[in-house]
């Protein structure tokens, strides 16, 4: 079993997309017509697979608190990612570390509809992801 994409319910396609893009998302296609409504599929370049369905339907409200508390995007340089989301307007809290050191940091974004986004850098040797290494005694 693996976790395929998440859907988020955005309230303005184009204002999310516009976002996600800067981000660095790109557009994998789209489903316009489903009983969820348009749904518009978003990768990371580096990504064979779709991480993100934005769901747009202009008849239903969108909910601010739908119980997400954020997701997180791998990052291979903070630096050059703080960099990149200023040059497209997107502000980013000031990145901190969680363990004091100077290659392993966070920050956080948030979406045009309210999601936040945490943005990590791992530290150097780190794997591609969490795993009960993270974890071991």
């Amino acid at each position: 079993m693996r976790t395929l994409h998440f859907g988020l319910r955005v309230a303005d396609l184009e204002r999310s997309l516009a976002f996600y893009t800067a981000v660095g998302y790109e557009i994998v296609g789209s489903v316009p017509e489903t009983p969820l409504g348009r749904l518009t599929m978003l990768k990371l370049p580096d990504d064979e697979f779709v991480s993100i369905e934005l769901v747009h339907d202009p008849q239903r409200q969108v909910e601010v608190s739908t119980g997400l508390s954020h997701f997180v995007i791998k990052v291979e340089s903070m630096d050059a990612t703080m960099a990149e989301l200023a040059a497209h307007g997107v502000d980013a809290e000031q990145p901190a570390s969680p363990d004091g050191s100077d290659d392993f940091l966070t920050t956080f974004i948030v979406d045009p509809d309210g999601n936040r986004i945490e943005l990590v850098q791992w530290p150097g040797g780190h794997a591609e992801g969490m795993s009960a290494a993270d974890w071991a005694d």
